[in-house]
């Protein structure tokens, strides 16, 4: 019989299903999101991410003892804090403002896109293979069209908020940013260097692939997610004008960086998160700087 991380008394075999740690006699399928205990339905206490046990709760609002008795913490490992969508608030104005910056100053968007190389050598304007490396940072935040930009904040906001609460403010930023990277550097390293693409595609994909983890890992139907994430890549494939490298290389990133948040083991957690984030950063460097080598 294999004991279950984080309790001794939620125990199962290869023939009892899993059952609360303080209702023995009681099958469950869910598991506190701060100890991964399993807990029963009558033991299970809603948090801004899935549910605590009693005992978690206890020391979350500082009736507990010793050091995390005041540090409640998220199932990645970061602190609660009272409004868990700041970032994607402040993600989203930044994308909006940006969009009426270009609605008002149509030559704007020429500054922000991405684009490896001009076709031409007599255009005042270069692209990221000429060194302007920050268009793969800017044109994750420049639309053009209000249908692109409308789809790119729903779902910044349905996805993001969620994850924020799951991830903490820092992850979440990461995962975002990183994923809008990945996403860039293989359309970079992918399209004709000289057709332009702009949008928050690559980092909301990466969103949908860190939302499929994180539910998986909850235990929570996976199917919705799939679905969506499936309509999605339909739309991806088959409409035109869709740069669908930014979608797959931002949904391959935030599948690998929120597996190795989810499930980094808690005595090198940190380690294990941030060491995630810094391979999937550098392989898209690497990317970017292969491909610019064959086109200089």
């Amino acid at each position: 019989m294999d004991q279950v991380p984080g309790g001794p008394q939620g125990t199962r075999d290869a023939e009892n299903p899993v059952r609360c740690y303080r209702h023995p006699e009681r099958e469950t399928g869910i598991r506190c999101t701060r100890c991964e205990r399993p807990i029963c339905t009558d033991c299970m206490i809603s948090a801004s991410v899935g549910f605590q046990c009693p005992e978690c709760v206890r020391q979350g609002s500082g009736t507990g003892h010793g050091p995390t008795a005041n540090q409640p913490r998220t199932l990645v490992g970061a602190p609660l804090v009272r409004d868990p969508r700041l970032v994607t608030k402040i993600l989203l104005a930044i994308n909006v403002l940006v969009f009426i910056a270009i609605q008002t100053h149509e030559r704007l968007v020429t500054d922000l896109f991405l684009i490896g190389a001009w076709p031409a050598p007599h255009f005042a304007v270069e692209g990221v293979a000429d060194g302007q490396w920050y268009r793969l940072v800017t044109s994750m935040f420049a639309h053009s069209e209000v249908w692109h930009i409308a789809f790119n904040m729903l779902s910044l906001w349905w996805l993001g908020g969620p994850l924020e609460a799951a991830f903490g403010r820092a992850r979440y930023l990461a995962l975002y940013l990183i994923s809008g990277l990945a996403g860039g550097a293989l359309t970079y390293v992918l399209v004709d260097p000289t057709h332009a693409s702009l949008g928050a595609s690559g980092a909301i994909y990466g969103l949908f692939g860190a939302t499929a983890v994180l539910v998986k890992r909850l235990n929570y139907d996976l199917r919705p997610v799939l679905a969506l994430l499936a309509i999605n890549l339909i739309f991806t494939f088959t409409m035109s004008g869709i740069a669908w490298q930014a979608h797959v290389g931002g949904l391959i990133a935030g599948v690998a960086i929120a597996y190795g948040m989810v499930h980094a083991p808690r005595e090198r957690r940190s380690l294990v998160q941030w060491g995630t984030c810094a391979a999937v950063l550098l392989v898209a460097v690497v990317a970017v700087v292969v491909r610019t080598a064959t086109l200089v």
